[in-house]
């Protein structure tokens, strides 16, 4: 059918007058028809054809858009998967690489600390920043052992507050109920109860003294100290990688030994940079941690000297003194708040 309209059109004379205007159609019924068809069933884009030699052109020179439509998504498909072949492959490669170097480090590393357990290796020390790092961490040790002591007061004391306010609440009830000793039952409840508001102030000045020494410890000296590991590393690996480059140098210098010679130099120099910089951190942590450590601790002994000495020597208004001395803030009495030991 479309042929029959490409045909007629193809042929068809429009006649036009003198003045330039066209001429009447004759009416083609046939003609009519096919074009209404035409334009109900519309072209099918699957069976379009290309036509390369014009109109009247021979078969030969005819494509169907089909072949053509399925030959590209068929090279676009099979590029995508090739694409994501090679990036699956790049990335199992990758890890591969990755999992044999480290394979091969831990190897280094392993034989280096047997070597160095049983004396067979040398190992790089730096003298007197071992002795600071030892020092570190007995002082570590016996701060430790000042936190223990002074959570353990504090629980004994908060224990002992408590008891305070209990007993001076029982007196109290018992001078209104014993009208013959409310004078005596009364005056200790009093005693009582101002014991128990000294004892929460001088709670709140060792709550303050124990927080700042956790504090030193465990997270000051605790960053030092995982610095100093990732130095001690370092120096391990560095070890490693110097008794492999000696081994290798020691060795015939042929070609293949001389490549490789080459690549353990380049990886020991690498590992001897992660050294001396580390080194370098350890040793400005450790000057900044002493002077942290003293004025820290000379603000909280003085702290606490000062505010066992008011409380037991009776004076409310030096303990009083000492709080404000060091912004030390209590919640107000009758607020609902944890033990003193709940907030460490």
């Amino acid at each position: 059918m479309t042929d029959s309209i490409m045909s007629k059109a193809a042929t068809m004379e429009i006649p036009i007058n003198s003045n330039g205007d066209t001429g009447t159609l004759p009416e083609d019924d046939s003609l009519e028809q096919d074009l209404q068809q035409v334009m109900v069933s519309g072209p099918n884009l699957n069976e379009t054809s290309i036509v390369s030699g014009g109109y009247g052109g021979t078969a030969e020179g005819i494509i169907p858009t089909s072949s053509i439509k399925g030959s590209n998504m068929h090279h676009s498909s099979s590029s995508s998967s090739m694409t994501a072949e090679e990036t699956t492959r790049g990335v199992a490669v990758e890890k591969l690489e990755t999992m044999r170097k480290w394979g091969l480090n831990t190897y280094k590393c392993t034989k280096q600390m047997i070597s160095e357990r049983f004396g067979r290796g040398s190992r790089t020390v730096d003298l007197e920043l071992e002795a600071q790092i030892e020092v570190l961490r007995d002082t570590k040790r016996k701060y430790e052992n000042v936190l223990r002591l002074a959570r353990a007061l504090t629980n004994h004391f908060y224990n002992m507050v408590q008891t305070q306010h209990a007993l001076g609440d029982t007196f109290a009830d018992l001078s209104q109920k014993s009208p013959e000793l409310r004078d005596e039952f009364g005056y200790n409840a009093e005693t009582q109860k101002l014991l128990c508001k000294n004892g929460e102030t001088l709670l709140g000045a060792v709550n303050f003294f124990v927080s700042s020494i956790n504090t030193l410890v465990n997270k000051t000296m605790e960053d030092t100290l995982m610095t100093i590991k990732m130095y001690e590393n370092a120096r391990l690996e560095f070890d490693a990688y110097r008794s492999d480059l000696e081994e290798l140098s020691m060795g015939p210098r042929d070609a293949v030994t001389m490549a490789r010679i080459d690549a353990a130099q380049q990886q020991y120099q690498v590992h001897k940079e992660k050294y001396e910089r580390l080194r370098s951190d350890v040793t400005i942590k450790l000057k900044f941690l002493e002077e942290n450590k003293v004025k820290v601790m000379h603000k909280q002994l003085l702290l606490f000297h000062n505010a066992i000495s008011a409380y037991f020597a009776g004076n409310q208004q030096q303990l009083e003194q000492t709080l404000k001395q060091f912004n030390i803030k209590l919640r107000p009495p009758g607020a609902d708040k944890p033990s003193w030991l709940e907030e460490q």
